[in-house]
């Protein structure tokens, strides 16, 4: 689509802040405003449509992305998604530990362990582990220690929780960074410990690469947006 504004910008309303081009609010996908209660988010999501050239390109526009979600779909069906990130607790990544080698294991005990502890002391939620793949059932008090967790969050933050999820496989891994527990750069190294062990090994070819950093594009915008929605 070529750009057919000049100024991007945002308007102060008695329920929030609208983001504006050329004084026009913006719309989402389902043609509801672009309104949204921090002005520092409101601002971030301006600066991608001021920073577009001739062609706007929505890739490039993570922050649009995520808060066009919240308001499109997540604030009309919030338990559905919280069921989601639910299922994502119940497969976590960091519950399934490898057989072998060593070397793995020690990593990933050194790596998990800790978020593991976070997750039981500050949502009263003791996940179970497990080596190998064989899918293990979550006892309901941890499920529901992170689901009381889930249920305090607003619609934008629920939305960068689930995009944090799936990139990382962990709702663990998602809520360590909505709770400031650990950085968007520690996240990608927890979530990516395998994969990083058998680079290691084995090298990495162009296609991992790309996918890579895509993946980390994606968890820095989600960390950066939960950052943003705290922001008055």
């Amino acid at each position: 689509m070529k750009r057919f504004y000049k100024q991007a910008g945002i308007a102060s309303a008695t329920d929030g802040h609208r983001v504006t081009l050329d004084g026009k609010p913006i719309r989402t996908p389902g043609k509801a405003e672009m309104l949204l209660p921090a002005a520092a988010l409101a601002e971030a999501v301006a600066a991608e449509w001021q920073a577009q050239g001739e062609e706007i390109k929505p890739d490039d526009m993570p922050l649009t992305q995520l808060a066009a979600t919240a308001i499109d779909r997540v604030a009309k069906a919030r338990e559905a998604v919280i069921e989601e990130l639910i299922g994502y607790a119940e497969t976590d990544l960091l519950c399934y530990h490898a057989e072998e080698p060593e070397d793995l294991i020690v990593r990933q005990m050194a790596a998990w362990q800790p978020l593991l502890d976070w997750a039981a002391e500050t949502f009263e939620a003791p996940f179970q582990v497990t080596a190998g793949i064989m899918p293990t059932r979550q006892p309901e008090p941890a499920l529901r220690g992170v689901r009381r967790a889930l249920e305090t969050l607003s619609d934008l933050e629920l939305t960068a929780l689930a995009s944090l999820s799936a990139c990382c496989g962990s709702l663990i891994v998602a809520l360590a960074v909505r709770h400031g527990r650990i950085s968007a750069d520690e996240a990608f190294l927890v979530s990516q410990l395998d994969e990083s062990f058998q680079i290691e090994k084995w090298g990495e070819d162009e296609e991992a690469r790309k996918r890579r950093a895509l993946l980390m594009r994606d968890i820095e915008a989600a960390s950066g947006f939960l950052s943003l929605c705290r922001l008055s």
